[in-house]
């Protein structure tokens, strides 16, 4: 198979986890008879720096005509620091969400077997977690109306759904949940939020459609206690921007290190894949940060084209790196810690 893949590295350590995940793909290409045409382009701070916008026209054009679009990370501490800054880099990720519909955010949690102690939550309630929270992405609050008004004394953001997008996000959580444990819980908060009660009857009209799903509906500050009480319990996760982006991040403690979660970002033309971490500024050039996340979502970009071995053959050989202390700093824990790059390097020559 030839694959086109736009390469989006972005800020801080995305450029040294994107090096990583390259490696490892071009391994397995070369494994199994593919070939991989890469086109890098900018976004976030390194294309303000460069052209003075966050995700510039040249920089859609690529992610456009991609079979697939692999991300690194966005952000830097300059235009965190700055209230006042017109153009900041997570503007060029939002754009780049709605420009190519990336409606469906996908992160999945799951456990390693060589990392259960590492972490922070007991081994007999995360144990077997795998699950996937569905986050919708180009809706809610935070493309919703916002403003200020009152002399600037008072701010307002609005959190609007139409019912195509709650279907849309639906329709891909209950088809995940046909393809595994056939349970679906659609997180919201309907006894504040008229925005949620739409979610909660637009789920509940599309139950009919698919019988087999056990379909539950739980508030969304009782999932975020659930989830770390009982993340087994969970199968496939609905919910809306804000609560997922939440939820998300609470749920990547599980593993032990948010450096080892991938996600993607589904569309009706072209996907993306990203690691669910920042850019870790204070790492930048140190080559000291965890590829693994990058490097495995990869493997779901491999796993949605169909390449069922190739990204089988990714997660084998990063679960191999792990059972064998192949790690950086964030999981050494008084081991040797290695470098990104030769995580990297070890990764691809075991492919």
């Amino acid at each position: 198979m030839k694959l086109n893949i736009a390469l989006l590295a972005g800020d801080g350590i995305g450029p040294e986890v994107i090096d990583q995940a390259v490696k490892v793909s071009d391994a397995v290409a070369a494994k199994y008879g593919h070939e991989i045409n890469w086109t890098p382009a900018l976004t976030g701070a390194a294309a303000i720096d460069a052209v003075g916008e966050p995700y510039p026209d040249e920089t859609h054009e690529v992610c456009a005509t991609a079979d697939a679009v692999l991300f690194g990370a966005i952000g830097h501490p300059r235009f965190d620091n700055d209230p006042s800054a017109k153009v900041r880099p997570e503007q060029g990720l939002l754009k780049m969400r709605q420009k190519l519909g990336l409606f469906a955010n996908v992160r999945p949690t799951f456990t390693f077997p060589s990392l259960i102690d590492k972490s922070p939550l007991k081994r007999e309630r995360i144990e077997g977690t795998d699950l996937i929270i569905l986050r919708e992405l180009t809706g809610g609050v935070y493309f919703g109306e916002r403003g200020r008004k009152d002399d600037s004394n008072t701010a307002f953001d609005t959190m609007t759904y139409q019912r195509f997008e709650i279907q849309r996000l639906a329709k891909k959580g209950f088809e995940m949940a046909m393809k595994r444990g056939k349970k679906l819980c659609c997180v919201d908060k309907a006894n504040v939020l008229e925005s949620s009660r739409l979610w909660r009857e637009t789920v509940q009209a599309m139950e009919k459609d698919y019988p087999e799903v056990e379909v539950s509906y739980e508030f969304v500050d009782a999932v975020a206690m659930r989830l770390i009480q009982w993340p087994k319990g969970y199968d496939v996760i609905i919910t809306a921007n804000l609560f997922g982006d939440i939820l998300t991040d609470e749920a990547s403690v599980i593993s032990g290190s948010m450096g080892l979660m991938p996600s993607s970002s589904l569309g009706s033309d072209v996907s993306l894949y990203e690691p669910i971490h920042g850019s870790y500024p204070q790492a930048t050039g140190k080559d000291i940060a965890n590829p693994l996340a990058t490097i495995l979502s990869a493997a779901m970009l491999f796993e949605d084209k169909n390449l069922t071995e190739e990204a089988q053959a990714i997660r084998d050989v990063v679960n191999k790196s792990l059972a064998e202390g192949i790690v950086t700093e964030d999981l050494a824990e008084g081991g040797k810690a290695y470098k990104t790059s030769e995580v990297g390097d070890w990764l691809a020559k075991n492919i």
